[in-house]
């Protein structure tokens, strides 16, 4: 760590872009967070108000070139860690904006970072193993091994990918080092969107005494909010040259396990939290040990445990009169009869 770091996180409103400012401000490190919205519900759910008041919130468009350029050039970045992308569902609902922002928002973060000069440290991005289709899986060990080509069958795997050749080609052209992770089900408080987030919207089900579904069956591998934000920015202090993707470890969790994790964080809930039959059309059991053989040990929370973190932060919440359902993920509530 150098005293000397600025970090700046594109979509830092979201759910791992709040668990990585939140580590940012708890290390004392200054932090630029760029994002086009403005509710900052995500982070003050985690973050407390003299910890938000260290952070130097921008209003900005990845898909702005000049933006970026200007946003860089003033604050005096030294470390980028790239978040801003829209979710599966937002992708399929409009596939020309959804490239817009994944696609030609990523290259325009790499450009501007290249017309600076570069950068000190890589740029960090969040890649995604939806750039799989399950498919993929090696039909002897029945895992996606890191060697796997993809086949993504969703748009957003496809723009996931697309990012991962011009990371690559930024740094064959022009030196740019950068590190990309691959999550697959990340889990933890602001996790409320998303193909993936309906095992998180089940802990707040949970919590505050309702039925819930979650959308798919079978086993999927968690990665805990906290830990993938620890990891992104160890992959930004990292010395690495040219263009890295990993995919990042996690527990593998079978659906039914996940459900009586919760109902023992959250007894009253039994019986309440159930799953539908489709299974994600993704590899379950994922390789992932070029990460640590790059970056060294990553945290990894037991699924149990963070699950009952997620559950003290939602009660902590819900004491405080600021834990609302529709926020978490779950539908708006049905209007009364006349």
């Amino acid at each position: 760590m150098s005293a000397a770091e600025r970090f700046f996180v594109t979509g830092a409103l979201g759910c791992i872009g709040a668990w990585t400012v939140r580590a940012l401000v708890r290390d004392g490190m200054p932090v630029v967070a760029f994002d086009l919205g403005r509710d900052h519900r995500r982070l003050t759910q985690i973050m407390s108000e003299d910890e938000l008041a260290g952070v130097d919130f921008v209003v900005g468009d990845i898909t702005d070139l000049a933006s970026l350029e200007r946003t860089l050039d003033e604050r005096g970045i030294t470390n980028v860690i790239h978040l801003a992308a829209l979710q599966v569902p937002f992708c399929r609902a409009d596939p020309p904006l959804g490239a817009l922002v994944n696609v030609v928002g990523t290259v325009n973060l790499f450009e501007a970072v290249k017309r600076r000069g570069g950068l000190p440290a890589p740029v960090v991005y969040t890649s995604s193993i939806g750039m799989f289709g399950a498919a993929d899986e090696d039909p002897s060990t029945h895992r996606l091994e890191e060697t796997a080509d993809g086949h993504p069958t969703t748009h957003y795997g496809v723009y996931k990918r697309a990012n991962e050749g011009n990371a690559r080609v930024y740094a064959l052209d022009d030196g740019i080092a950068s590190v990309g992770l691959r999550p697959m089900t990340v889990y933890g408080v602001g996790r409320d969107q998303g193909m993936t987030s309906t095992p998180t919207t089940a802990i707040a089900a949970a919590v505050l005494g309702v039925s819930y579904r979650i959308s798919f069956s079978g086993t999927t591998l968690f990665q805990y909010a906290e830990d993938v934000a620890a990891t992104l920015i160890a992959a930004s202090r990292s010395s690495l040259q040219g263009a890295h993707v990993f995919n990042l470890g996690g527990s593998s969790v079978d659906i039914p396990s996940w459900i009586a994790a919760i109902e023992d964080a959250v007894p009253d809930a039994a019986g309440t939290i159930t799953a539908a039959p489709a299974e994600l059309p993704f590899p379950s059991e994922i390789a992932h040990d070029a990460l640590t053989a790059a970056l060294g040990p990553v945290p990894v929370t037991p699924y149990r445990d963070g699950i009952a973190a997620t559950v003290e932060i939602l009660r902590r919440l819900q004491t405080e009169g600021r834990l609302v359902g529709i926020e978490q993920g779950l539908p708006a509530a049905e209007p009364s009869p006349a």
